[in-house]
């Protein structure tokens, strides 16, 4: 009774499992049959607007005079752009950002420094503060890991000639995508996110959220909607499904990219995931409730739900994970034969399913897609291997657990001749790495198991978490260590930084 009750509970993750990644399959759908439907400008608008770019950082150091540079930079007539920097920072970005301000407003543009002593709401309250005073009728917002194009406004600001669209968010790119294994990985993983996601979800009518950064709001659009609030850690998602529930329309430009870089440090990047996962959480339980109560069309809902929840998919990876060896054992009892006519088919479709997302989206993105597609069985790889560090964020958010703000660690990583070793904000190790690394070593095991038992269609499946787990794991203890003696070695010897090899 006990083994028949288990294998139920097994199967009923695996299920869930499969239905959140057979969903990737209704995105590529999604897109391939709307992709007439993607937005146009209807008209030009007859005047330029007023705009205003906030620049929300928080210890920044190095990158934060880039990004102040380059906004300053922007195509767009100097009398019709006001520009706020909103520094919440503790460190010597605040003297770096100040005096870059001043330069600027000694040329003559219009922006002004804004210094917060308390981080209240952190992001969140930093752009609700710059709001206050805020000149423009559109609001366009970077985070400090961007590069704002020239051509930015003018190519989104016609769009806002439709009275009822709120905000319009572009397309992220990255500039040191080729830095290290870890950053092509994440590239592909964003790719999917904006190329297909997003793209499917706007085009198809549904429901999709501004970014965070890379985008500009019509000021009255974020005022309708409540404004910026601060009880999830994702300002932009919240704020977001709030503005369509108010019947603002967003637009999605997959053509128009904004430069951004990508953490080059995984356990910065693993703080991101961790906050990204959390704030989604946080968002579906805060607005799930209003939109199923709402009387927005079905399709509407159900997209809410897969999206909001989403994350949720990386807990029930992990509890399969965990449950995978004790069905192994109950098998043997049952018979093989049992396994290759349901475990089977499940992680097939779902593995399939993933990797097919993923090729789709590098297809509509570059030219060289073909040359990406060696990465996907390590990007299904890194994704299992992110299963305990996101689930913990799931479970903080589903037990209202609250925690910080916590922003990713920016090191103007530009190409491969930069180092990040030697610079501050690398994020904190933490003791999730000895669950990952156990978690390699039981896959391990699994994997010694089903060879023994001559179960080798298995092995395939099993090794992907085994990977995962091991990548993740090893990566986060010795990657910093492996920086520093680069560094110091590159420094010793003089050699350039392309003999240094990035992990």
């Amino acid at each position: 009774m006990f083994l028949y009750l288990f294998l139920l509970v097994y199967f009923c993750v695996l299920i869930s499992v499969f239905i959140y990644a057979a969903h990737r399959y209704y995105m590529v759908y999604l897109y391939y049959k709307h992709q007439k439907d993607k937005p146009l400008p209807n008209c030009r608008l007859a005047s330029l607007p007023r705009v205003t770019i906030q620049l929300p950082v928080y210890n920044e150091m190095y990158v934060v005079r880039r990004l102040i540079t380059a906004s300053c930079n922007v195509d767009y007539p100097k009398e019709l752009l006001d520009i706020q920097v909103l520094d919440d920072s503790t460190d010597e970005t605040a003297v770096i950002a100040k005096e870059c301000v001043n330069e600027f407003k000694k040329l003559g543009y219009d922006i002004n420094y804004i210094h917060r002593e308390q981080r209240i709401g952190f992001k969140a309250g930093a752009l609700a503060e710059g709001l206050k005073t805020a000149k423009g009728e559109f609001i366009a917002v970077f985070d400090a890991d961007f590069v704002p194009q020239r051509n930015m406004l003018q190519k989104t600001i016609h769009y806002f000639s439709d009275k009822s669209a709120g905000m319009v968010q572009t397309r992220w790119s990255f500039f040191n995508t080729g830095y290290s294994l870890l950053t092509r990985l994440q590239s592909i993983m964003l790719d999917g996110h904006f190329v297909i996601e997003h793209a499917a979800r706007n085009w198809s009518g549904r429901f999709f959220n501004f970014n965070g950064t890379a985008g500009i709001w019509r000021k009255e659009a974020i005022e309708s909607a409540g404004g910026w609030q601060h009880d999830t850690l994702t300002e932009d998602l919240d704020l977001s499904y709030s503005a369509q529930l108010k019947g603002w329309k967003f637009i999605f430009l997959k053509d128009e990219v904004s430069p951004s870089e990508i953490p080059v440090e995984i356990n910065g990047f693993k703080t991101q995931q961790h906050r990204w996962a959390k704030g989604s959480i946080q968002t579906a339980r805060k607005l799930l409730p209003q939109i199923m109560r709402s009387n927005l069309p079905l399709k509407v809902k159900i997209e809410a739900f897969f999206h909001l929840t989403n994350n949720i998919a990386y807990l029930l990876m992990l509890l399969l994970s965990i449950l995978m060896y004790p069905s192994m054992v109950a098998r043997i009892n049952i018979g093989w034969f049992q396994m290759l006519v349901t475990d089977v088919p499940f992680l097939l479709v779902a593995t399939v399913g993933i990797s097919f997302f993923y090729t789709c989206s590098q297809k509509e993105a570059y030219k060289n897609w073909k040359s990406r597609l060696i990465y996907l069985p390590m990007l299904m790889s890194l994704g299992i291997g992110l299963s305990v560090n996101n689930s913990k964020a799931v479970l903080e958010a589903l037990f209202n657990h609250k925690s910080e703000f916590n922003r990713t660690p920016k090191f103007k990583i530009e190409s491969k001749n930069d180092r990040w070793a030697n610079k501050k904000y690398r994020g904190g190790t933490g003791l999730l790495p000895i669950i990952e690394l156990l978690l390699g070593i039981y896959f391990t095991f699994n994997i010694y198991f089903a060879y023994i038992n001559k179960i080798y269609v298995s092995i395939p499946f099993l090794m992907i978490f085994q990977i995962g787990f091991l990548y993740v794991a090893f990566l986060s203890v010795f990657q910093p260590i492996w920086g520093k003696m680069n560094y110091k070695f590159a420094r010793y010897f003089g050699q350039k930084r392309e003999d240094v090899v990035a992990m």
